[in-house]
């Protein structure tokens, strides 16, 4: 109610000019305050009551103009104005509820004095322990019941009022979410084009150079089999290793397309695989998994491979965690570590990479890193059907 009693008499002194110096910080200080009460109000009801502001810059006058042209912001402006109706009788009643109990407690051992016996509103009088007590504890009782009947629906109404104001319309939402949409697939659409550049450049440089190699090396061994047998047996040694890096070189480009460790162990078995690969001693901690898309199953071990890379490479970690959770039709990976901390997405660490991977498949990606650890990267994926 502070907020808002500051907030009129910004908005009524603006004609003297002292407003317009004020405006700008009240409204700022009000989206931290409702932004406060959207998490209360969504902790509440059990779900998320998201808001988008339009983003700032400029001069201080700019930032006026953007804010006041902001619709979320005329949306926080008028539940202000409400919860200034109903903040005080809401507060009256949290006060009864918080301070009755103990103040009936404290009080009603001085409700009966010998002398001066009190007399109830009902006419009875407290002239004696028992009564005093009794009376005391049937006051303790009817306050612990207003808190316990009353408190709780009045607080789920003011939750549904605070979403029902606060949130953004369902056009808003809509309009936003095809503007994410739009982004991440062509975030995907990207990605996919490097992703294919890379197997191709990877095929050409790499598996098809060795491969014709052998090709020459076994055309040479043929012309040589009336020659020395020395110099033809070295030559099948070496089209043979080659042979071999090859293959290996394929099931490693393989493997990030999609991993057959996927399909013959499931994500579970995988991440078992690379945890017990990690140079990194790998906690894991996995709930019930049911089936998974291929799709979700692939960026979730891609995800967690590239984070243990990560581990492993730049954080200086003794130990790492891997907790993977499904429920409400979200499968949720978290990768922990105990080191530095401090991890750059714009430093080649591979985070852009599982943004991008994630993104594709409309889930997010959280990163919280403080300098002196821990690491904490926690990926989100849709997988309801």
């Amino acid at each position: 109610m502070l907020l808002s009693v500051v907030l009129l008499a910004a908005g009524s002194t603006i004609i003297a000019g002292l407003g317009l110096l004020a405006l700008p910080w009240v409204l700022l200080a009000l989206r931290r305050w409702t932004d406060w009460h959207r998490r209360l109000a969504g902790g509440l009801l059990a779900t998320t009551i998201p808001t988008r502001y339009q983003p700032l810059s400029g001069s201080a006058g700019q930032r006026l103009r953007q804010m006041l042209t902001d619709r979320t912001t005329w949306r926080d402006l008028a539940w202000s104005l409400i919860q200034m109706l109903i903040g005080l009788p809401l507060a009256a009643l949290a006060l009864v509820v918080a301070v009755g109990p103990p103040l009936t407690v404290v009080s009603m051992l001085f409700w009966w004095v010998p002398d001066e016996p009190v007399h109830l509103l009902t006419g009875v009088p407290l002239d004696n322990w028992p009564s005093a007590i009794g009376f005391g504890l049937l006051n303790l009782a009817l306050m612990v019941a207003l808190g316990l009947v009353a408190v709780p629906p009045l607080a789920r109404g003011h939750a549904h009022l605070t979403r029902a104001l606060l949130a953004r319309p369902a056009a808003q939402q809509l309009a936003e979410r095809v503007e994410t949409l739009t982004q991440t697939r062509a975030d995907a659409i990207d990605a996919h084009g490097a992703e294919l550049a890379r197997i191709e450049r990877d095929l050409h440089d790499g598996t098809q150079a060795r491969l014709v190699a052998i090709a020459m090396r076994l055309g040479i061994a043929k012309q040589e089999l009336a020659g020395e047998p020395g110099l033809l047996a070295r030559l099948i040694d070496e089209a043979h290793d080659s042979a071999e890096t090859a293959m290996h070189e394929l099931r490693t480009i393989i493997r990030t397309m999609y991993p057959p460790v996927l399909a013959d162990l499931g994500l579970a078995g995988a991440v078992h695989a690379l945890a017990a690969q990690s140079p990194v001693p790998t906690h894991l901690d996995l709930g019930r998994l049911g089936t998974l898309p291929a799709a979700v199953e692939a960026a979730a071990y891609y995800a967690i491979s590239e984070a243990l890379t990560n581990v492993a490479k730049h954080s200086d970690a003794g130990t790492a965690t891997v907790s993977i959770r499904q429920a409400g039709g979200w499968l949720r990976t978290s990768i922990t570590d105990d080191g530095r901390g401090g991890a750059d997405e714009s430093g080649g660490s591979g985070i852009t990479g599982i943004r991008q991977r994630i993104a594709a498949l409309d889930g997010t990606v959280q990163v919280i890193s403080p300098p002196d650890g821990p690491t904490s990267i926690t990926v989100s994926l849709p997988c309801g059907s």
